[in-house]
This record gives C-alpha cells, sequence and structure tokens, in this order.
C-alpha cells in the first residue's frame, strides 16, 4: 500500500506537471580520435580471451543497440542469465547495468572484458597482448601512458557516447512537427501519460535516470535481486534501473530477464503490476503505436 500511494503521488505530480520528456539533442560533445579509437575496440574480438567475442557481439549496433536474445552467449558458448540492455543512448542514463553498478560508461566498459562468462580475460594480460599490435601505436597517439586499462575504458567510452539515435517522429513532434505522428500515436502518448506510464518513462532517454521496484504493486516473480546485490539493503530488492524506451520495437526481448518477445504483453505487464491499473486491448495497441515513433536515427562515426 506504501509503494502504490507513493507512485499514484508521483503520477499525479508529473501528469499536471506536464509531459517531461525530452528530445534526444542533435550531436553530443565527444573527442573524435578516442571515439574512432573506441570503435576499432568495439568490434574487434581480441578483447575477450579467445578472440570470439567483442562488444558488438552482444550490442549489434544496427539491431537497436542489443543481440536480440533472451540471455546474451560469452566466450565457451556460455550463457548469461541478464537480458543485455541496448548501448544506444545509454550515455543519457544515470547510471549502467540494470543494477546500476557501474556509474558511467567508463566503468561499463570494463565490466564484460573480465567477465569470465562474457570476455574472460583480465586486464594485465590483455594489456600486454595490445602492445604487440597495432594498437600500441595508436594509442601513444591520443594518450600519453599508451595502453593501460583506464585508456581503454576511456576509449570505448568516448565511442559510445557518439550512439545517440535523434530525429524519431516523437523528437519532431516534440520539436514542434505536428503531422510528424499520426493521432492515433498521439492517443497513444496521452494514454501513456495519464495511466501513468511517464512517471517513470521520462527524461531525454525516456528512462535510464531512476531505479523502480519490479511489481511496484504486484508482485511479479523476479529471480534478480537488482540494486540489492550492490548495497545488499533489503528494501532495494527488485528495484533496477528503469529501461530508455529509446527505439523499444527493436530491442526484444523485454525486461531484465527477458520474459517476452512482444511489446504488447509487456504494456500489459507494467500497466497491471507496476501501475495497478487495468488496460484494454485498444488501449495497449495505442500506447505500442507511440512507442514506435521512438525509433532514431543512428548514425556511425567514420
Amino acid at each position: 500500500m506504501f509503494f502504490k500511494k507513493i507512485l499514484f503521488l508521483q503520477i499525479a505530480i508529473v501528469y499536471l506537471l506536464g509531459s517531461s520528456i525530452e528530445p534526444i539533442p542533435q550531436t553530443v560533445d565527444y573527442n573524435y580520435e578516442k571515439a574512432l579509437l573506441g570503435k576499432k575496440l568495439f568490434f574487434d574480438p581480441i578483447l575477450s580471451k579467445d578472440s570470439s567475442i567483442s562488444c558488438a557481439t552482444c550490442h549489434d549496433l544496427n539491431n537497436g543497440g542489443d543481440d536480440g536474445l533472451k540471455f546474451s552467449v560469452g566466450i565457451d558458448g556460455q550463457e548469461g542469465d541478464i537480458n543485455a540492455p541496448t548501448v544506444l543512448n545509454s550515455f543519457f542514463n544515470f547510471r549502467q547495468f540494470w543494477d546500476g553498478r557501474a556509474h558511467n560508461l567508463e566503468e561499463q566498459a570494463l565490466g564484460p572484458i573480465e567477465n569470465p562468462i562474457e570476455m574472460g580475460h583480465d586486464f594485465a594480460t590483455l594489456v600486454e597482448k595490445l602492445k604487440t599490435t597495432t594498437y600500441n601505436k595508436d594509442f601513444k597517439k591520443i594518450y600519453i601512458d599508451g595502453i593501460t586499462k583506464e585508456n581503454l575504458a576511456d576509449a570505448i567510452a568516448e565511442f559510445e557516447k557518439t550512439l545517440i539515435t535523434p530525429n524519431s517522429a516523437f523528437d519532431r513532434f516534440l520539436r514542434g512537427d505536428e503531422t510528424a505522428i499520426t493521432s492515433f500515436e498521439k492517443e497513444g502518448y496521452e494514454l501513456f501519460r495519464s495511466k501513468g506510464c511517464i512517471s517513470c518513462h521520462n527524461g531525454v532517454n525516456i528512462g535510464g535516470n531512476l531505479y523502480s521496484k519490479f511489481g511496484m504493486i504486484v508482485d511479479i516473480d523476479s529471480k534478480h535481486l537488482g540494486k540489492y546485490n550492490i548495497t545488499k539493503n533489503e528494501w532495494d530488492k527488485y528495484y533496477f534501473k528503469v529501461p530508455s524506451l529509446r527505439n523499444i520495437s527493436l530491442t526484444a526481448p523485454y525486461f531484465h530477464d527477458g520474459r517476452y518477445d512482444n511489446l504488447k504483453d509487456a504494456v500489459k505487464t507494467m500497466s497491471l503490476v507496476q501501475l495497478g491499473r487495468p488496460i484494454t486491448e485498444k488501449e495497449i495497441e495505442k500506447i505500442v503505436a507511440f512507442l514506435k515513433t521512438l525509433n532514431g536515427e543512428l548514425i556511425i562515426i567514420k
């Protein structure tokens, strides 16, 4: 009951104050030389212990920024236990990973490389290996101390910073183009607001800027404990970073455990267990139509 009262108060405040969604900026500031080096690293399987997995393996930039799998597969065919979030627009997130354990893109870039299920490498060995390749010269052109763990993360993070998707139909609508979305999609947006979805999915990334309990109103049987894994605070159980809804129609399956392949099922579940609000099939269709207007344009640096 406590969580329900807090949630409804949050919904009422957001609705009365109006939309709190902002369009993605056309560009962000970044260092081109670092980003170009980061791009090379992002696509290079040399970062994994057996040179079989790259960052792009789990974050397909042409497929919404994830791999379309319930759980990603790392070295030696090992399967993870949590759905890979999109890397697109991750620059706008206030934390990285579902449990928020990484405070920025640099910290996030370090995690998968030493994760034994993902890339399974260790940085001491990796740095020495990279020094025997053309990367040695590449790094020395940019970093005084050449190849280090920190510089490796810095370059990858700089590339990931560029992976924004501006100019979605909805962004154009927010900027004043009333014809950018249809009346049906506008009705979906109004439902998105009135039902309370916007209370958690707001800001530039339409998410990614706060934690929320998964199953706020109704328990949804999550085997993952979320933020609790970091804090060990009982109040943090089942709290996860709210995912971005940018390009959401391209990033199935949904939720941290990848339980749904269908966006309609995800919307229905969120309305019932997260908001405690009944929802009709027609309303779901309208909200899904709105969500599809959030697909933006990705231009990869060259």
